[in-house]
């Protein structure tokens, strides 16, 4: 075995270690994670993937940590561990988070990552609602275009926890997006873009539930009848039962972990705040 840059592996063989340990991720997702991050491989003596890390920085003092992969020859043999020490050396004292699966937790908890909070993965066929529950709306929902990437940017930064400028950019030129404003400021947006099976919905940020339910109604409608995910950590609550009713039940959970600082650290002071309804994937937080 030997260890690689992502950059230099072809996307049908990153694609093919995705689908062994049954991963949706197309080499189009693939491709989209190595131009927002970095990674290594493990290659094995004919040149096939049997593993891969991956990290995403924004700035100085954070990242997240996600595509953590090992083929089943390599499970039993550390594979993981030793990945991930590879990327502890590499991001520095950087704040880190990432999406645990139950496989994983055991081997993130010995790296000393604390848990944080379940992420529901909701999935299914898309099916548009008639409006039902609190249906007052704080505003003019539009959809979004180049001109509103900052204000975007910012409303991300303060439910995430850190600015994340250039991931927000990238992901807004493979999404299409709503926004939900107040004279000319923005209070809540809802990303949507092509992702695995379908099209998954993130990040979302609102100050309520019924400001997140407004801004993701039109992607379900946009979407309806063919597959779409958000992945949550709300499990009950207006927008949980609006995804369910969508035809989104919770079909997994993996729980988010942190180390150094925890999720509380990164909270905006504030009687009401922003906050993220959904992940811009498990991957990227």
């Amino acid at each position: 075995m030997r260890v690689g840059d992502i950059e230099g592996v072809e996307l049908d063989r990153l694609h093919a270690l995705s689908l062994s340990v049954g991963w949706p991720h197309r080499a189009e997702d693939w491709q989209f994670l190595r131009d927002v991050g970095q990674g290594f491989v493990v290659l094995d003596e004919i040149g096939r993937v049997q593993g891969s890390a991956m990290w995403f920085e924004h700035g100085a003092d954070f990242a997240t940590v996600g595509m953590v992969i090992t083929s089943p020859r390599l499970q039993a043999l550390g594979a993981a561990q030793w990945l991930m020490k590879r990327i502890l050396d590499k991001v520095g004292r950087r704040d880190l988070r990432l999406n645990a699966t139950r496989a994983a937790r055991r081997l993130y908890l010995s790296l000393e990552f604390l848990p944080e909070r379940t992420v529901y993965q909701c999935q299914g066929i898309a099916r548009a609602q008639t409006i039902s529950g609190s249906t007052e709306t704080r505003g003019d929902i539009r959809t979004l275009d180049a001109r509103d990437i900052p204000s975007v940017i910012a409303l991300d930064a303060m439910g995430f926890g850190v600015r994340r400028a250039a991931l927000v950019e990238k992901l807004f030129a493979h999404s299409a997006g709503y926004g939900l404003f107040k004279g000319d400021t923005l209070n809540a947006f809802a990303l949507c873009r092509p992702f695995g099976r379908g099209h998954v919905v993130g990040p979302v940020v609102a100050e309520s539930d019924a400001d997140a339910v407004a801004i993701v109604r039109p992607h379900v409608a946009d979407h309806s009848g063919s597959f779409l995910r958000v992945d949550t950590h709300m499990d009950h609550g207006e927008f949980a039962g609006f995804l369910s009713h969508s035809g989104m039940p919770v079909f997994d959970t993996v729980l988010t972990m942190s180390m150094g600082k925890r999720l509380s650290d990164f909270a905006v002071d504030g009687a009401v705040a922003p906050m993220t309804y959904a992940l811009a994937s498990q991957t990227l937080g």
